[in-house]
């Protein structure tokens, strides 16, 4: 029981910090405000929301929790 709330944790706490490692960086829409010759919205490079070299504690956490998930499905 105390691996399943464990597993929980790590997994909300990852994807948690995932999200405001992009919220706080101010990737969510690219990151530069328009400029006069520009009238779209969209990113200058499509994609760069999402890096692994800033979001790879979050991944070990949901890595870690999904473990732990496991481990206690198989007891």
């Amino acid at each position: 029981m105390t691996l399943i709330w464990l597993g929980m944790l790590f997994v909300f706490g990852g994807v948690l910090q995932m999200v405001f490692q992009a919220i706080w960086r101010g990737r969510l829409s690219g990151g530069r405000p328009l400029r006069s010759g520009r009238d779209t919205l969209e990113p200058e490079r499509p994609g760069s929301g999402f890096e692994l070299k800033s979001n790879w504690p979050g991944l070990v956490l949901v890595a870690l929790g999904g473990a732990f998930l496991l481990a206690a499905a198989a007891i």
